[in-house]
């Protein structure tokens, strides 16, 4: 079964202790936390301040999704905010191996995240010291997208990476997922499930969990 990480970019802002209460009493393995700084995608969400309080009111896994530019200059912040897992853009990353050390040295999970345009052979070389792929399958920046069906290509061929180079990372799909496309998303080798408006929207979001939780491949 995939592990379900429901992205709190679409949640009711007004009512975030609800959202978070719901979250905790259902299935979902991790909070996915979306950080934008209206530079490397056009939008502005939230930073530091706000994970804590999400630290604060969950035991589970925090997954921050760094869509900024200069990410080292942030990611100690983040993670004396709480987050366990923090992923960065390659596309964001100058030395993106010092990156991914700089992660590793603070103590939390490293992810990468690629764009939809950004092949997966960027992480040829660094794929064994990474705990997690993240790759968009959407363009970044706002929610309710459509999914991107050549990810499930990527997909296939990051998956057959991490086999052949004996790396243990996680492949997390965020962008446009569905009960609909879900199947066909863990059949091409996808381990986390990210989703939001098809969370937060529901009409019961703990059931759209469950049923995410049970996806099987189509």
């Amino acid at each position: 079964m995939p592990l379900v990480a429901p992205s709190l970019l679409s949640a009711n802002f007004l009512q975030l202790q609800k959202d978070c209460d719901m979250l905790n009493d259902s299935q979902a393995d991790w909070y996915h936390l979306d950080v934008m700084d209206g530079r490397f995608v056009p939008n502005i969400s939230f930073g530091p301040m706000l994970i804590s309080f999400f630290r604060k009111a969950t035991s589970k896994t925090c997954d921050v999704h760094l869509m900024i530019e200069e990410p080292e200059r942030y990611a100690a912040d983040f993670q004396q905010a709480g987050a366990d897992i923090i992923t960065i853009h390659a596309e964001a990353c100058i030395h993106l191996h010092r990156n991914i050390q700089q992660l590793k040295s603070l103590g939390v999970k490293a992810g990468v995240a690629l764009n939809p345009h950004t092949p997966i052979q960027v992480l040829s070389e660094i794929i064994r010291e990474i705990d997690l792929v993240c790759l968009m399958s959407v363009n970044p920046g706002f929610g309710g997208q459509q999914f991107i069906p050549h990810t499930l290509v990527k997909i296939r061929e990051l998956k057959e990476m991490i086999n052949s180079s004996g790396s243990k990372a996680l492949i997390e799909i965020d962008g446009g997922v569905t009960l609909d496309n879900a199947p066909s998303i863990v059949a091409a080798g996808a381990d986390v499930l990210v989703a939001g408006n098809t969370v937060f929207k529901a009409a019961d979001p703990i059931a759209t969990i469950a049923q995410l939780k049970k996806t099987v491949a189509a």
